[in-house]
């Protein structure tokens, strides 16, 4: 049953489509390339259609969208804003492709806020998780009065989902969806991804992300999510927690997505400008891994190379 690679794509018991893939971008009013992270750069919202216009010529047809401001404050106000960096750069995709993309909005503060959490402090210094809904309230409704598919709450505060639901419910988007990032942990993955974004944190992120030794805990915060209404589960990071994603998919039903972080691709681009792996190989196999794992789709920075290798 493994003679030839005609029988073994015949018997393989799962596989990668582009349908699976969805593209981060990081959308910044002054952009530079990632050092940490070789072969990604930020995009400005007014180019941001263009590269969005490539990937769907690839076939990718879903995008999460990482907003970079310009100026930062103690309740992330760019965030909500009706002018703030993600609701321009949807703007500009949904104007150019409209539903042909799938456009998902990241849902946090910590790149909108001065201290790098990603919710609001109060006066001893630590996140106020109730003050932090009404303000991811404010975001998810300016996020979908600029034409988001979908909000994609990551900041791990308690009730967000219901929160969310609620004023897209009241305000009728009812049939803007949520992917939740239920199961995200403390990892120490995210580096590159904070200089993408700028963050420089004070702190850490400890009291209201996952403990890397926990996963009871995690199947509890996504069931949790789940009765709230959440749409889509999100874990990550991917890789080393393939798990808890499987330990997940026995016990819902939900459609899965799973965040192959950018520690993760930084470490296999640095490996494989070493002459130390074989890059494309290693990218299949980790997603595929996190396929056979029970993820219905995975976020990757490799999703264009992917793509085009799909495509031969």
């Amino acid at each position: 049953m493994r003679a030839s690679e005609s029988i073994r794509r015949l018997v393989a018991e799962n596989s990668l489509r582009t349908d699976d893939l969805i593209a981060p971008i990081f959308v910044c009013d002054d952009p530079k390339e990632i050092s940490s992270m070789p072969g990604i750069s930020q995009v400005s919202p007014n180019k941001v259609a263009d590269t969005v216009t490539q990937l769907d010529a690839l076939g990718i047809n879903a995008v999460i969208l990482f907003g970079v401001p310009t100026t930062r404050d103690s309740v992330g106000s760019d965030a909500y804003s009706s002018t703030g960096i993600v609701q321009r750069a949807t703007n500009e995709i949904k104007s150019r492709l409209g539903d042909s993309m799938l456009v998902i909005a990241d849902l946090c503060l910590d790149e909108y806020v001065e201290h790098g959490h990603c919710g609001v402090l109060d006066s001893q210094g630590r996140v106020d998780n109730d003050a932090t809904l009404e303000v991811y309230s404010r975001i998810a409704l300016s996020q979908a009065q600029a034409g988001v598919d979908m909000v994609a709450p990551s900041g791990m505060m308690d009730g967000q989902v219901r929160a969310i639901r609620n004023v897209l419910d009241a305000n009728s988007f009812g049939s803007v969806s949520i992917m939740a990032y239920s199961a995200k942990y403390s990892s120490a993955l995210y580096g590159p991804f904070r200089d993408a974004v700028d963050v420089h944190l004070a702190g850490d992120r400890k009291t209201y992300q996952q403990d890397p030794s926990n996963v009871r805990e995690a199947i509890e915060e996504v069931l949790y999510d789940v009765r709230e209404g959440a749409d889509i589960i999100m874990i990550k990071p991917a890789g080393h927690y393939l798990d808890v994603i499987s330990r997940v998919r026995e016990r819902i039903n939900n459609p899965i997505c799973a965040y192959q972080v950018s520690g993760e691709y930084s470490m296999i681009k640095a490996a494989s400008a070493k002459g130390w792996i074989e890059e494309d190989q290693v990218v299949f196999e980790t997603l595929l891994s996190i396929k056979r794992a029970g993820a219905d789709m995975i976020i990757t920075y490799f999703a264009p190379f992917v793509a085009r290798q799909l495509r031969g």
